[in-house]
Parts: structure tokens; sequence; C-alpha cells
């Protein structure tokens, strides 16, 4: 009778044991299962912009910068050439020649010939883009010549050997024009001051 006893007491301990491994709530007291909820989605942050409105961009309006451009006369003389006239009719659309700024035009040589006569042809060159320029409606007294001669070479005159070089001397004759705003009062006393020390 004991054995019987104490053998339905294991089995009622095995069948409690194995009870708590099921997934299931036993009796009335027992919790619900607990679903865990999905994650939740990620959605686009709201804009605070209208898309409708779009900001207009900010566009500075800064002044050109001044302009150089050489005027060639490779064959000597003071006749325009193609080359030099369309050159001119770029200076003449440019946004610093619009500005009003003045004109400086400067007349060089190659080294051929004497000094004098140097100086006097590269004065006819710089005149001749001033006519130009001033039979396109610009005004004279914006312009100012000078002459150069053959003081300011951008290329070499003669070859190692002391023959002609004439490629560079056809560089050489030609008519810088430099179109750059007026100095200002200030600048021009801080280039007259040479005691100046930055």
């Amino acid at each position: 009778m004991i054995r019987i006893a104490s053998a339905g007491m294991g089995l009622a301990a095995l069948l409690a044991f194995t009870g708590c491994d099921r997934d299931e709530p036993q009796g009335p007291e027992a919790e619900p299962s607990v679903v865990p909820s999905p994650l939740p989605t990620q959605t686009a942050a709201a804009s605070i912009i209208r898309p409708d409105i779009i900001p207009e961009p900010i566009v500075e309006d800064l002044p050109p910068r001044p302009i150089e451009r050489t005027i060639p006369f490779p064959d000597g003389g003071t006749e325009l050439s193609e080359t030099a006239v369309a050159r001119l009719q770029e200076v003449r659309r440019s946004p610093q020649v619009a500005e009003g700024w003045p004109i400086v035009l400067r007349g060089h040589t190659d080294s051929a010939g004497a000094d004098r006569a140097n100086l006097a042809a590269s004065k006819e060159r710089a005149e001749a883009v001033a006519d130009w320029l001033t039979e396109q409606g610009l005004a004279e007294e914006r312009i100012t010549t000078i002459a150069m001669g053959e003081q300011n070479p951008i290329a070499p005159n003669a070859n190692p050997d002391g023959t002609p070089n004439e490629e560079g001397r056809a560089r050489n004759r030609r008519v810088t024009i430099n179109v750059a705003p007026p100095e200002s009062e200030s600048s021009r006393e801080e280039q007259a001051d040479p005691g100046q020390i930055d």
C-alpha cells in the first residue's frame, strides 16, 4: 500500500514537472500570452518648407575684373588685320568697356631700326587702335595712348647667333589694351608715399 502511494506521488510529480514546459497557460490564474508588436515603420520627417515656395538663389553682382588684350601688328605698319579687328570687337563688347572705365593703349615695336623711329611707329599703332575705338562710338577722353617703342619685348628680337628672330619680332609689333577702373584717391596717395610699409 505504501509502495502504491509513493509510486502515485512520483507519477504526479513527473506530470507536474512536464507541465511546466508547456507554452499554454495552466489554470484560470495564468497570464495571457504576450505577443510582441511589430517594429514601427519609419516615415519621412514632415518638412516645414512649402513645396510651392522655392527661395530665389542669392546672386552677388560683382563688378567685372580689369582686362588686357593684345592687338597684333605682325607685318609692321599701322593697318589693322582681321585678327586685330576681331580682338577689338571683343574688347568693344566687353562689360569693362560698358562700365565706362578708362582705356590705356600702349604701342610697341621690335628692335629693328633707330630708337626714335621705333618710338614714332609705336605711337602710330596706338593711335590707329584709338581711332578704331572712337569710330565705334567710344569717347576720345576715355582713351590714353602711350608710345613704348622697343623697350618691352615679349619675345626675342634676335636668335642666339645674332641673326634676326623674325617670329619674335612679329610678336613684339603690337598694341596692348588695358581697361580698368580709375584709381581711387587713397590708392594714388599710397603709391605716392614710398615710406609706407605694409
